[in-house]
């Protein structure tokens, strides 16, 4: 019945402020959901805009995707631009593309030396089979070199992941991510969970109740993907994995009607802003945000839902 309740408020939505860029209503639950949100890049993506400042607030922590055979240099770059126009860099480091320790050292000492990053997100890799030492993000971070990080992220996957369990369950998912908790509280080092994009709430928020079923107590920043066409997000959503959630937009891809039209994450992400109103010990913390239609869409979006919280660097300069 709590459930019904919420969905109910979600889209009924009656206690709204206008949002700085579109004058159009502004959900609080919304607004306080967005607060803080991050962006993913990758260094060609990045090349195409002329000054985050004039998209993203000041501080926004932008995720550097480390797509294989991206040459170090181009993501140093980006990290070194995105610190320089006032982000918060967050590189990837692949553990099956790097070759070794020594490797791993010389990337780390880079991104240090030459863009001050000081968080990270630890991954296996999305290829099949390790170049080097490394197999997963717990091997990296038992080397040492990220100990003067001041945050790690790590990867959760809500519905799945048959490259790490063909079975598609969470039972070897879960038992990776305990074992990275307790590294990290171990080490006192702050993480969080950043997750694969979805396109249901419900799978998600099954999802974080079975992490703290598991005593796994991490935050969770929850992937969504920004709005993009249709045939995009099935093409990303099925090369990625996505599971359940993904007949979201199967059936939008019925409605003829629709079909030409971009899909935004906007009702997922007020079904999400509601539940975590009603229950603000809900593990979701903050969402990330996938610009998979491109990184303009996905910032006009973020400040026409997320109000004053989302307004870019210079426009609250200019205020």
């Amino acid at each position: 019945m709590r459930h019904i309740w919420e969905r109910a408020m979600a889209l009924l939505n009656f206690r709204r402020t206008p949002s700085p860029q579109t004058g159009v209503p502004v959900s609080p639950e919304m607004a306080a959901l967005l607060a803080g949100f991050s962006l993913e890049v990758m260094p060609r993506t990045a090349a195409k805009v002329a000054d985050f400042g004039a998209l993203l607030p000041a501080g926004t922590r932008v995720y550097i995707a480390h797509i294989d055979g991206t040459p170090i240099d181009e993501m140093v770059a980006t990290a070194a631009r995105l610190r320089a126009e006032g982000m918060e860099p967050m590189p990837h480091f692949p553990g099956r593309i790097i070759a070794g320790r020594a490797e791993l050292a010389d990337w780390v000492a880079r991104y240090q030396g030459e863009a001050d990053v000081r968080e990270a997100l630890m991954l296996g890799g999305g290829v099949s089979a390790p170049v080097g030492d490394y197999d997963n993000a717990l091997q990296l971070m038992e080397t040492g070199l990220f100990d003067g990080f001041r945050r790690l992220h790590v990867a959760g996957h809500p519905e799945g992941n048959r490259d790490i369990d063909p079975s598609g369950g969470q039972d070897v998912l879960m038992a990776a991510l305990r074992a990275k908790q307790d590294f990290a509280q171990a080490r006192g080092i702050e993480m969080a969970i950043v997750t694969q994009f979805a396109f249901e709430a419900a799978p998600v928020l099954a999802w974080t109740r079975a992490l703290r079923d598991a005593g796994i107590t991490l935050p969770v920043h929850l992937g969504v993907a920004g709005p993009a066409k249709l045939q995009t997000l099935i093409k990303f959503a099925i090369a990625c994995g996505v599971g359940p959630s993904l007949r979201v937009l199967q059936k939008r891809a019925r409605d003829v009607s629709k079909l030409l039209l971009p899909f935004e994450p906007t009702e997922m992400v007020r079904e999400l802003a509601a539940h975590k109103a009603a229950h603000p010990d809900c593990a979701v913390e903050r969402l990330h945000v996938f610009p998979l239609g491109g990184i303009k869409a996905s910032t006009d979006w973020t400040q026409a839902q997320g109000g004053a919280a989302a307004r870019p660097a210079q426009a609250t300069e200019q205020a």
